[in-house]
C-alpha cells in the first residue's frame, strides 16, 4: 500500500532522485485485474486530478508507466490530505509540484486552506497566478478560517476562466471588475469581505453571494445573469442593476443587513413610509428613487424573497414596484404579511400579471412544514387584484394561529378556499 506524505519536509523527498525522463508510451494491456493500467495516458491525466496533489505525486512509485504521469495532470488539488492544511504545512511540497509540471494547461485548480496568515499570502497569489497562466478553467480558492486572505491584486485576466469559487478572502480594489475574463460564466462567493463598490461582468450567468460583508454601497453590474442567490448578507443591501435574462432569483434579507428600521423595536411599523425615520425615509440615503433588488430581478421567471422582519428595502422597493412580466412562481415568507392589509403582498401580486403559483412560508423555515394548506378558486370570476393565471397557492406553516388566520381571511376575500 502507497503511504502518503504527512508533512512538507517529507513530501518534498518524494522528488529525490526524480529527474524529468522521456515520456513513457501507453502501456500495452495489463493482464489480470489491472484495468486501471488498460487506459490511455490522457485518461489517467484527468483521473489523478481529483486526487490531492501529494496522492497524484505519490502514485509515481507504482510501476515505471505512472513515474511521470501526475506531472501532467487536467486538474491540481491544493488540500490536506485529512481535511484542510494551513499554507506553511504545504509550502514546500507545492513549490515542487509546480516546478517540476510540464507546461500543460489546466482544467481546474482546488486550493482549499484551513487558514492563511499574512506571510503566506504571497505564496497563494502566486499559485494563483500559476493557475491562471495555465488557463485554468475552474479555480477554487477558500481559506476556511480566519485570519481570511486579502486578495488585493489587480482584476484577474483570463480568456479561459469559467467558474470562480471564493471563500474568505477580502476582495479589495478592482478585483471583482471581470472586464478582462470574457467566458466568466459562475461566480459563487461564501464568507467573503467584498471592500469593492461594484462587481461587474458582462458574460457572467450565474451568481451566488453567501454570508458575505462589505462597507461599501456594491453595486451589481451582470446584465446577462440567469441565475442570482443574494444570501445573508451583511452591511448595506446591494443594488442590482437590470438583469434582462433572469429566470431565477433566491435573495434573503438576514438579521445582519443594516437597512433596518429605527422604529421597529419600539413597535411601531413605519413601511419605508414615515419621513420621520431616518433610515426608512427614500431621500436619506445615496440611492434616491433607484431601486434597490426588485428592480434587478423584475425579468425573472421563478422567485423566492425572505426577509427578516424590521428590515426595510423591500417595503421601500414597492414604492415604486416595477412590474414583473414573466413572473410564473413566487415563493414569500411572513414579512410580506406583517403590514397592516397585507400591502406589500397585494402589492407584489397586483404586479405579477402572468404569476401562476404562489407560495407563502409562514414561520416555519421547512423544508418540511406541519402544515401545508392548498388553495382553489371557488368561482370562474377573479378580482382584478389577483393574476388571472394564478391557479395553485400553497400556505406552509407550523400552525395555524392568529397571525395565519389574518392572511387565509385575506385569500378568502378572492374567493380562495384552502384543505388541508
Amino acid at each position: 500500500m502507497v503511504s502518503f506524505p504527512q508533512s512538507s519536509d517529507e513530501a518534498s523527498h518524494l522528488f529525490d532522485g526524480m529527474p524529468p525522463g522521456e515520456k513513457v508510451e501507453n502501456a500495452p494491456p495489463a493482464s489480470g485485474s489491472d484495468i486501471i493500467g488498460t487506459l490511455p495516458d490522457h485518461i489517467l491525466h484527468h483521473l489523478l486530478s481529483f486526487l490531492p496533489v501529494q496522492a497524484a505525486v505519490q502514485t509515481c512509485v507504482l510501476a515505471r508507466r505512472w513515474r511521470h504521469l501526475w506531472r501532467s495532470t487536467t486538474g491540481l488539488r491544493i488540500v490536506g490530505l485529512d481535511g484542510a492544511e494551513s499554507v506553511e504545512d504545504l509550502r514546500v511540497f507545492v513549490d515542487h509540484v509546480l516546478i517540476l509540471r510540464e507546461r500543460t494547461d489546466l482544467d481546474t485548480v482546488e486550493m482549499i486552506f484551513d487558514e492563511c496568515s499574512d506571510d503566506e499570502e504571497v505564496y497563494v497569489k502566486l499559485w494563483t497566478r500559476f493557475a491562471v497562466m495555465s488557463k485554468v478553467r475552474a479555480l477554487t480558492l477558500h481559506i476556511q478560517a480566519p485570519p481570511y486572505l486579502w486578495f488585493d491584486v489587480l482584476p484577474l485576466v483570463s480568456r479561459h476562466l469559467r467558474t470562480l469559487d471564493l471563500e474568505g478572502l477580502c476582495v479589495q480594489l478592482s478585483f471583482l471588475d471581470f472586464a478582462g475574463c470574457p467566458a466568466l460564466e459562475d461566480l459563487k462567493m461564501n464568507l467573503c469581505d467584498i471592500s469593492v463598490e461594484k462587481i461587474s461582468s458582462r458574460s457572467l450567468k450565474h451568481l451566488s453571494i453567501t454570508k458575505c460583508c462589505s462597507d461599501c454601497e456594491l453595486h451589481v453590474s451582470t446584465p446577462g445573469l440567469v441565475s442570482l442567490k443574494l444570501d445573508d448578507f451583511t452591511g448595506t443591501t446591494p443594488l442590482l442593476e437590470n438583469m434582462a435574462l433572469l429566470e431565477t432569483a433566491y435573495v434573503y434579507i438576514g438579521d445582519s443587513c443594516e437597512d433596518f428600521c429605527l422604529n421597529y423595536d419600539s413597535g411601531v411599523y413605519c413601511g419605508a413610509s414615515n419621513i420621520t425615520c431616518e433610515k426608512c425615509d427614500l431621500f436619506n440615503d445615496n440611492c434616491g428613487s433607484d431601486l434597490v433588488l426588485l428592480g434587478g430581478i423584475s425579468s425573472a421567471k421563478h422567485l423566492k424573497l425572505i426577509s427578516e422582519f424590521g428590515k426595510f428595502i423591500f417595503s421601500r422597493d414597492l414604492k415604486y414596484c416595477p412590474t414583473f412580466t414573466k413572473l410564473k412562481t413566487l415563493l414569500l415568507n411572513e414579512y410580506w404579511c406583517e403590514a397592516p392589509g397585507l400591502d406589500p403582498l397585494a402589492c407584489i401580486l397586483k404586479n405579477s400579471p402572468v404569476l401562476e403559483k404562489l407560495t407563502l412560508q409562514l414561520f416555519s423555515k421547512g423544508p418540511n412544514h406541519k402544515v401545508e394548506m392548498k388553495g382553489s378558486f371557488s368561482s370562474m370570476e377573479r378580482s382584478s387584484a389577483i393574476p388571472e393565471h394564478l391557479n395553485i397557492v400553497e400556505v406552509k406553516c407550523t400552525v395555524v394561529e392568529e397571525r395565519i388566520l389574518k392572511v387565509l381571511k385575506f385569500l378568502c376575500a378572492f374567493d380562495i378556499r384552502f384543505s388541508f
